[in-house]
């Protein structure tokens, strides 16, 4: 599936179509600083592709920057079918490509049930608004009888069922999942990856960037992993073995201890 090269056979824009990604040669530079560097890599639609790295290897500026919230100094990115270089995030996300940043994405000095209604104020009808919402809450029964409490004062974990509501909600082709389970108790990275699960039996493309390595191959359907801005070695998770994993990711590759 993730391949790194582009075949003769069919063009970026068609390998991109049902929700698929695909990126060629992306250049991010924060000044003098490179930080990403000829990045090309595929997600075909439905999937998921877990997006591995040691800390600063430029995981988290790929997916900001193909969701439109840093801008890219060349390269192209094409998602379902179109070519979205350049698109602003409020564009990418109209579109269907929904980016969950690290902290979690929510308006926190905000109820539940309003960071929801904000989530689904593109829809047209009250009716459709209401059963989005719905939708949500039927797929995090956690978040139900908290609608009326300040997001901000639930747990990390809570608050991640939260982003991935109002994400869900707006029906998404595409996910770019970035360190979510980052900071959260084992139980809540479980509901994290439970969401993600659901998220995935929708049919919805998952592009997981995840710290925790072995988790995220557990889960993906292939894998990208990116050293120093550049991606160093790709191919489907489960040929992601203990070899390629010390080479690339030292330390941060090998399982927690108990394991």
């Amino acid at each position: 599936m993730t391949e790194i090269t582009v075949t003769a056979a069919t063009g970026p824009k068609d390998r991109s179509r049902n929700g698929g990604l695909v990126t060629e040669d992306l250049d991010v530079r924060y000044g003098r600083s490179v930080a990403l560097f000829g990045v090309t890599l595929e997600a075909l639609g439905g999937s998921v592709t877990a997006v591995l790295g040691a800390n600063g290897a430029g995981k988290s500026t790929f997916g900001r920057s193909v969701s439109g919230l840093v801008p890219a100094r060349s390269g192209k990115v094409y998602f379902d079918g179109q070519d979205i270089t350049g698109w602003p995030a409020h564009r990418t996300r109209q579109a269907g490509l929904a980016y969950i940043p690290e902290g979690h994405g929510i308006f926190p000095g905000l109820s539940v049930i309003d960071n929801m209604r904000i989530a689904v104020r593109h829809l047209r009808s009250k009716r459709e608004r209401r059963a989005a919402i719905d939708e949500a809450f039927s797929l995090f029964p956690a978040l139900g009888p908290r609608q009326s409490q300040r997001a901000g004062s639930m747990s990390g974990g809570e608050q991640q069922m939260l982003a991935m509501g109002r994400v869900l909600s707006a029906g998404p082709r595409l996910i770019i999942a970035d360190e979510m389970s980052l900071g959260l108790a084992p139980l809540m990275v479980n509901a994290v990856f439970d969401g993600l699960e659901k998220a995935r039996k929708a049919g919805i493309t998952i592009v997981l960037i995840e710290q925790f390595v072995h988790r995220a191959l557990a889960f993906a359907d292939d894998c990208a992993i990116l050293c120093r801005g550049q991606v160093s070695w790709s191919g489907p998770a489960a040929a992601a073995g203990p070899e390629i994993l010390d080479r690339y990711l030292g330390d941060e590759g090998r399982p927690p201890a108990g394991d």
